[in-house]
């Protein structure tokens, strides 16, 4: 069973920074493309940000590029999400997701692409 655990989240004040980690033991890591999405109360799940299966490429949400940098380690079967410069309206649930379509080569930003889910991670920017 594929599991995606992710971790790091917390409470920072406006400005600071943090980085969340998402662990896949259970996964061929080096085979999916990987995504960051969040969800803020009463909103929908968005899409943060997206790296490829061997990190050569990214892609990132308008609204963090700049402040936030995505990256993997597949040799830790980790993907990282480093956020600075953070704002209240960052304020979500970060979940990691896995897209297990092989080969797709284009890093997608709709969530129902994604296949695999982890059990998401608060993070809570303070003004």
């Amino acid at each position: 069973q594929v599991q995606l655990v992710e971790s790091g989240g917390g409470l920072v004040q406006a400005g600071g920074s943090l980085r969340v980690s998402c662990a896949a033991p259970g996964l061929t890591f080096s085979w999916y493309n990987m995504g960051w999405f969040r969800q803020a109360p009463g909103k929908e799940r968005e899409f943060v940000a997206a790296i490829s299966r061997s990190g050569d490429r990214t892609h990132y949400a308008d609204s963090v590029k700049g402040r936030f940098t995505i990256s993997r380690d597949n040799a830790k079967n980790t993907v990282y999400l480093q956020m600075n410069s953070l704002k209240p309206e960052d304020t979500a649930v970060y979940y990691c997701a896995a897209d297990a379509t092989i080969g797709r080569v284009i890093l997608t930003t709709t969530w129902g692409t994604y296949d695999y889910w982890g059990q998401g991670t608060q993070v809570t920017v303070s003004s």
